[in-house]
């Protein structure tokens, strides 16, 4: 680990990996998702290939760290374009539609998509780091979920609906749809689910 680095070895494997993740968001903008392998970051960093890989074993392991790292600033502007939204079907309906969207032109979020690795996207959109993304996805809209009757456990389950579906969608789109006939869609047959597993709950609150 004190080799290379340019003379200037990491401190530990947590600043190590994010030197690593910063050094594959430089090589993707130079080289482009595609052409950017392990071997150009280990190149950008002055260190072996094999440091890389002690840390990240492949390179999809790490497109999704840095995927990871965007996801704060993707959700920051989720936030703002539903920050409108006060019916909870009508925010995860549109949270999804934007997500689907704007995914594949997201340069780091959408880079599983984008290199042609959507069998990982296909494994990891459910992993705790995908769940955990969905959770902090409902908490930054303006709806308060518990005044709906949502509680943790409900959280858990309409996030790991809200992904599976988003998942499909990203996967399998629907054939020619516009943005608004994918809207419509998930107000048919996704909106009324949320809304119906409130109105018990929140009626029982009031």
């Amino acid at each position: 680990m004190a080799r290379g680095w340019r003379g200037n070895p990491p401190g530990d494997d947590d600043e190590a990996r994010q030197r690593i993740i910063d050094a594959a968001m430089r090589c993707i903008d130079l080289y482009g998702p595609h052409k950017t392998g392990l071997s150009d970051v280990a190149a950008e960093l002055g260190i072996t290939r094999q440091t890389v890989y002690r840390l990240y074993p492949s390179t999809d392991d790490l497109l999704l760290a840095v995927a990871t790292e965007a996801v704060d600033v993707y959700l920051d502007r989720l936030a703002a374009h539903v920050a409108e939204l006060t019916d909870p079907g009508d925010a995860v309906v549109e949270s999804i539609a934007y997500t689907v969207e704007r995914l594949p032109q997201e340069r780091f979020l959408g880079l599983l998509l984008n290199t042609g690795r959507a069998e990982t996207f296909r494994t990891g959109v459910t992993s705790p780091e995908a769940l955990a993304f969905g959770h902090s996805m409902l908490a930054r809209t303006n709806i308060d979920w518990a005044a709906h009757g949502y509680d943790h456990k409900a959280l858990d389950g309409l996030v790991q609906f809200g992904v599976r579906v988003l998942q499909s969608l990203v996967l399998d789109p629907l054939p020619r749809q516009s943005p608004m006939q994918l809207r419509e869609f998930l107000q048919r047959w996704l909106a009324p689910a949320i809304r119906s597993t409130t109105r018990p709950n929140a009626q029982m609150a009031t």
